[in-house]
C-alpha cells in the first residue's frame, strides 16, 4: 500500500510567512554573510574581542581590507566596537551571530 503524503495547509503557511521587508533584510543578512573573508573575520571573533591588526595578521589580509569588510559587518549589525583610548576593538554584535555561526557549521558538516 502506498504510503499517503498529507500536504501542508497553504493558507496556515501563508500566515507564518514573513513580510516582505523581512524577506529583503535577510536576503541582504545572507548577502553579508555570502563573503568568506567576512566568514573568517567571524570566526575570528568567535574567541573574543580584537582590533583590526590582530585580525590582519590572523587571516593574512591587509588592515585596510579588513577595515573595509568590518564596515561591511557593522552594518550589518554582526560586528560591534569599543574604543580604548586610540585603539578599537571588534566583537560579534551578540549571540544570535554565535548561533548563525553554529547552525551554518553545523549543517555544512552533516
Amino acid at each position: 500500500m502506498a504510503h499517503q503524503h498529507k500536504c501542508a495547509d497553504i493558507g496556515d503557511i501563508d500566515s507564518k510567512m514573513p513580510v516582505e521587508e523581512e524577506v529583503l533584510d535577510l536576503s541582504e543578512l545572507f548577502k553579508v554573510l555570502g563573503d568568506p573573508t567576512r566568514i573568517r573575520i567571524l570566526c575570528a571573533l568567535q574567541g573574543g574581542e580584537l582590533g583590526v591588526s590582530d585580525i590582519a595578521a590572523l587571516l593574512g589580509v591587509t588592515q585596510s581590507g579588513i577595515s573595509h569588510q568590518l564596515r561591511v559587518l557593522k552594518q550589518a549589525r554582526l560586528v560591534k566596537y569599543r574604543r580604548d583610548g586610540k585603539a578599537v576593538y571588534y566583537s560579534v554584535s551578540d549571540d544570535h551571530v554565535h548561533t548563525i555561526m553554529a547552525m551554518g557549521l553545523e549543517h555544512i558538516n552533516e
